[in-house]
């Protein structure tokens, strides 16, 4: 099977295209070091080539307050690499299944995080801009395969974590940001301080249990939605005091810094949908994804923004 993955080199990406090429796939993994996907007809390249699957992870984001300082670049940004992708895969890829990642702030914080709310009511104002760029991107997908017969799958994972994160300087998601502050903490240096007042809760998905997820959903399910995650949060104090766990500190010395920004106070997916579709599948431990995230780490020492 040929697949083409954009954003193939980032964190999602590196480890589908890892289990990918593991299954035997012949795979195309492009980055923005190597495609600009904002540019003007940027896979024309491809154009000849014939894939079976793409997997479209490209977006133009990063974690905290990015999308704060962003919004306007992120508008035009990620309307210009998803109609990029679409149009190319309607245009010279019409056989392909082209399967898309949503994203949980696209749902709005007073209805139901299930499927079929996916499109209602406001996003919160924080991530506005990016949740309503994954939400058209949604219905371009939906468009395009009513009037071509293109077929689709729309995933909306929750928070990734595990190995293999970014180490080039970019702001963090609050999972990698709660082991760098309380490993530096822990080797010597000052307190820890978590931004809010770690009552917040946040539901995670070890990547490698996502790439799985993904790739079997990709074989069985078309045109849909299918939100994939643990199905449980926990609040951030309760993070905090796993990982100080595993590293031996005492979760006493962390500070809460309240006038932080914290974005949504609850977010878990509605996962009934999936455990319907793939009733056999399975999630890594928080433990052991937290253990294994640490240990890749201490290793690899990503840079802080």
């Amino acid at each position: 099977m040929r697949v083409l993955v954009t954003g193939g080199t980032g964190f999602l990406g590196t480890a589908l295209v890892r289990r990918l090429r593991a299954d035997g796939c012949d795979v195309v993994a492009l980055g923005s070091h190597d495609t600009d996907l904002t540019r003007p007809d940027p896979l024309a390249g491809y154009d000849s080539q014939r894939f079976d699957v793409i997997y479209h992870l490209a977006a133009w984001t990063q974690a905290g307050d990015f999308c704060l300082r962003h919004p306007g670049e992120q508008w035009v940004k990620n309307q210009q690499i998803n109609t990029a992708v679409l149009d190319w895969w309607q245009r010279h890829q019409p056989q392909a299944k082209l399967v898309a990642m949503g994203t949980s702030c696209s749902y709005a914080p007073d209805l139901p995080l299930v499927e079929d709310q996916y499109l209602n009511g406001t996003p919160i104002d924080s991530l506005y801009t990016y949740a309503m760029t994954k939400r058209m991107l949604l219905v371009g997908l939906r468009a395009l395969a009513t009037q071509f017969g293109l077929r689709y799958l729309y995933l909306v994972p929750s928070t990734l974590y595990g190995p293999g994160y970014h180490t080039d300087g970019r702001q963090m998601h609050f999972i990698f940001d709660l082991i760098r502050k309380l490993l530096a903490a822990q080797a010597g240096g000052p307190d820890a301080v978590l931004w809010g007042d770690g009552h917040q809760k946040r539901e995670l998905i070890y990547v490698d249990d996502f790439v799985d997820t993904a790739v079997r959903l990709t074989a069985t399910v078309e045109n849909d939605v299918v939100n994939v995650g643990s199905g449980e949060e926990h609040s951030i104090r309760e993070f905090a005091d796993a990982i100080c766990e595993l590293i031996d500190y005492d979760p006493a010395h962390i500070q809460y810094d309240t006038a932080k920004y914290v974005g949504a106070r609850s977010k878990v997916l509605d996962v009934s949908k999936l455990a319907r579709v793939l009733p056999d599948r399975a999630n890594t431990s928080l433990r052991d994804g937290l253990r294994e995230t640490i240990n890749w780490f201490k290793l690899a020492k990503p840079r802080a923004a």
